[in-house]
């Protein structure tokens, strides 16, 4: 990275002021959800291309990031990955920043290809999802790279789904929840990579359906940036997500990115509203749904 001013957490403070709330929309393109039109075209990748670039087009005005759901994109092999890299590069072009939800969790030099392949690589995304289960060690070539190219790296630790609990609330030997052992190796990743800023490089996911938790982490994650899920379509509200931001000192109102996808993106259009308008409506009403939580006084 060649200045800290190019850090993705000085870029997303800067983007999150500018657009007047610290939103992100994810791009999960789902065949039979997409306009008729789209949905019934002849190539299906296609229709989720121009579906993306639909999205990407109705929502830049009002929201500084986007999340493209890898998931939605390989299960169409490589033509839906060269899909994915032009999705990024559309993003990027339209001036949001880019989180790669990949959930990419392995060893050794393989840790290293995906994160060379997300964050260094050629459509880099400004940041990527991963899974820490396979061991702290997985983590580093993804932190590694992170740090270098100015990028973010954001940890699974709690998240959104009805089973997660399973496992992650598990207590271990030492009294600790396995929740509590990753938040805390986040935690001291950060202290040891912020490089003075407001936060380190590696952020934590922390779905929105969890808020009491979401308390519980920011006080033991206090140097991360929070990636939340399950706002919306999953049930979590603007209430649910204020646990995520710092409430008072110099960090007050930030600390977190809230995301939504299909409460957003399959948003119903109403008379007169072409589906892009739903879209780009709906997007407008996640930021200011989520400023009134930041900033009371902008409800």
């Amino acid at each position: 990275m060649s200045s800290a001013t190019h850090s993705f957490v000085t870029r997303w403070l800067s983007a999150a002021a500018d657009k007047g709330a610290p939103v992100c929309v994810g791009l999960d393109p789902v065949l039979e959800k997409l306009p008729v039109d789209l949905r019934n075209a002849s190539d299906p990748v296609n229709g989720i291309e121009v579906f993306c670039f639909g999205v990407i087009d109705a929502v830049a005005g009002s929201v500084p990031a986007v999340k493209p759901q890898l998931a939605c994109f390989e299960r169409y092999g490589s033509t839906g990955y060269r899909v994915y890299e032009r999705v990024v590069d559309a993003a990027k072009t339209a001036g949001l920043l880019v989180v790669a939800d990949a959930k990419r969790g392995d060893i050794g030099i393989s840790a290293a290809h995906y994160a060379d392949a997300f964050l260094t690589g050629d459509h880099a995304a400004d940041a990527v999802t991963v899974s820490p289960y396979l061991g702290p060690d997985t983590l580093e070539p993804f932190v590694d790279a992170a740090s270098g190219s100015g990028k973010a790296v954001f940890v699974l630790v709690r998240t959104s789904n009805p089973g997660s609990a399973a496992w992650q609330s598990l207590e271990t030997a030492d009294g600790r929840r396995v929740v509590e052992h990753v938040a805390d190796h986040v935690q001291a990743l950060n202290a040891q990579r912020n490089g003075g800023e407001m936060y380190g490089p590696v952020g934590a996911v922390v779905g929105a359906t969890h808020p009491a938790e979401a308390a519980q982490l920011r006080e033991r994650m206090p140097d991360t940036l929070f990636l939340v899920p399950g706002f919306g379509a999953q049930g979590g509200g603007a209430e649910d997500v204020c646990p995520c931001f710092h409430a008072d000192g110099p960090r007050q109102g930030t600390g977190a990115i809230i995301t939504a996808s299909r409460s957003v993106i399959y948003a119903e259009p109403r008379a007169n509203e072409t589906w892009q308008d739903a879209v780009a409506r709906a997007a407008g009403d996640l930021r200011v749904q989520v400023a009134g939580v930041v900033s009371p006084s902008a409800r």
